[in-house]
């Protein structure tokens, strides 16, 4: 069994913990756990599960099977029993709040999921050669969020401390599932932003170098995950093809239509498929096509363009193969307008916070994140709203097997937070 974190960790313990123990969107036990415990014994009120996410409201929630295997696993690696049982079929959301007397409601946003990317073996990894490298197979934080992630619990640590002499509210949100876009949305239906007044998320890397600060992360894309299954007719390859109907073929015509629609003159539009899945045997008409797509555009109208198109080719390939195709949504993220107010407290913080050694007014996220919808819901109660990136030098491209952060980073990232919070709710000290 491995042994948690303690509370006196450092942030860079922290992050090598949960980057050797990485879990993927809506199962992320271990690590949820981890949070909810920590912030727990710092003094903090912690809702999990039910009461800060709507399952009603879960894009592509995972089997109970999955489920299970993941709680299991993460009972396994040290997470408490009695945590993990209040988080059922996949709600890892971990929200922790701390009220100071009278004042605003100030809410941060640290992301806790990994992805399917299976880490490198090479020597030169730092992850390898300081053995913190990812335990899970298949599975691997080559986004950051175990960085986010880290830098949340130290802040909390901080912020629970009697010399922090804020005043008003604060509140933590730990976010599952952030990856394909499907963590923040039934958050949001829960109600966890409805009385916020500031809200605040934050990205590693994206390019940033190290000693930056983005006040503005720009660039957010709308996006639509779309899971995707072919079904043909089983058929002898030699002796009755013709019986057959090929769900490979229909799942690879359209693939290619796919990434053959036509650009947009009102905006720019993106499509990939990640991931195709056909077959039986080699002898076998393949009954059954299963692809991963999303499709992605800079404005709404773009996205739409983009999900139409996409239905259309689909049909149609299913059509010419003589197949039927199913599509199921598994998740979402929007574009944002940031609030002037709160992108000007970051600048302002960030040019009085250590280890920054250049503020850039904005900075291309280079993709999407659905906190979008929390930053929507604050902003349509009347609060303000902002995403910032923290400069992190990266071996390689987010997602990428060879992906790894500055650690230099994270003592920065905390400072910043920790501003913001004395900036808004008045540090006395």
């Amino acid at each position: 069994m491995d042994t948690l974190p303690t509370n006196a960790c450092s942030v860079i313990d922290t992050r090598r913990d949960l980057h050797r123990h990485p879990e993927l969107g809506f199962l992320e036990y271990r690590t949820a756990a981890l949070a909810a415990e920590r912030l727990a014994a710092l003094g903090w009120s912690v809702r999990v599960g039910p009461d800060v996410m709507s399952a009603e409201h879960m894009l592509g929630a995972p089997s109970a099977a999955a489920v299970a295997a993941a709680q299991a696993a993460a009972l396994a690696q040290g997470a408490a029993a009695a945590w993990v049982a209040r988080m059922p079929g996949g709600q890892t959301g971990v929200v922790a709040e701390l009220r100071r007397g009278d004042g605003p409601v100030l809410a941060f946003r640290f992301d806790m999921d990994a992805l399917p990317v299976s880490e490198t073996e090479a020597e030169a990894h730092r992850p390898n050669q300081g053995g913190w490298n990812s335990t899970t197979s298949g599975v691997m934080h080559a986004c950051g969020h175990d960085g986010h992630t880290a830098i949340g619990l130290a802040l909390a640590q901080r912020l629970s401390h009697p010399a922090a002499g804020w005043h008003g509210t604060i509140r933590l949100v730990f976010q599952p599932a952030e990856e394909g876009g499907r963590g923040a949305w039934p958050m949001v239906q829960s109600g966890v932003f409805d009385d916020v007044d500031w809200f605040f998320a934050a990205h590693l890397g994206c390019f940033l170098p190290s000693g930056q600060v983005a006040a503005e992360a720009t660039g957010f894309l709308y996006s639509t995950k779309i899971d995707v299954v072919f079904h043909g007719r089983a058929a002898h390859a030699a002796m009755g093809p013709q019986e057959g109907r090929n769900a490979l073929l229909a799942g690879a015509a359209a693939t290619l239509g796919l990434y053959g629609i036509s650009r947009h003159a009102a905006g720019s539009t993106l499509v990939n498929v990640g991931k195709m899945t056909a077959g039986s045997g080699r002898n076998i008409i393949a009954d059954r096509c299963d692809l991963m797509i999303e499709v992605r555009g800079d404005t709404e109208a773009a996205l739409q363009y983009m999900e139409s198109r996409a239905q259309e080719l689909l049909a149609g390939a299913a059509a010419m193969h003589g197949c039927t195709v199913a599509t199921m949504v598994m998740g979402r993220s929007a574009g944002i307008t940031q609030s002037p107010a709160a992108v000007a407290r970051v600048a302002q913080v960030a040019a009085q916070t250590e280890g920054v050694s250049k503020v850039v007014p904005g900075w291309s996220i280079g993709g999407g994140d659905d906190a979008t919808f929390m930053m929507r819901r604050v902003q349509e109660r009347g609060g303000q709203a902002a995403y910032f990136l923290l400069g992190s030098d990266i071996a390689n491209v987010h997602h990428a097997v060879d992906f790894d952060i500055d650690e230099a980073c994270l003592e920065t990232g905390v400072r910043l937070f920790e501003g913001l919070a004395a900036s808004i709710l008045g540090d006395k000290r």
